[in-house]
């Protein structure tokens, strides 16, 4: 069985922050997309284009729709890596109140993330 220690194979913390480090990869791009779009919008509103034309001609996703997948998919993997950091932390037999120190904020808090762990990522 592999040693959770090493953040190799069994070690659900560390693929967390392999699927967080994904989401970071696909944000950066669906950032640069957004940015790239929202320089365009802003110059045809300096060219005088109605805020009506520029938003009903604008394609899908539109900006904010992307800023919105964005901010979902870090909450998701954000989460999902706290929570397993924290079990991880415990497994080390680092207290709930020292966790919840290094993670700035509150022990119930640390609490519920230590009892809120999906049912198919139990060890």
């Amino acid at each position: 069985m592999a040693d959770e220690s090493t953040g190799g194979p069994g070690d659900p913390a560390a693929d967390a922050l392999r699927a967080l480090i994904a989401a970071l990869d696909g944000c950066v791009e669906e950032l640069r997309s957004a940015r790239l779009r929202a320089v365009d919008l802003l110059a045809q509103r300096e060219a005088g284009r109605p805020w009506m034309d520029i938003v009903t001609a604008e394609a899908r996703p539109l900006v904010v729709e992307r800023i919105s997948t964005v901010l979902a998919s870090l909450a998701g993997a954000g989460s999902a890596f706290r929570r397993e950091q924290a079990h991880a932390l415990h497994a080390e037999e680092v207290s709930i109140n020292r966790i919840a120190a290094m993670f700035g904020v509150t022990r119930q808090r640390i609490s519920a993330l230590l009892r809120d762990r999906p049912e198919d990522e139990t060890a």
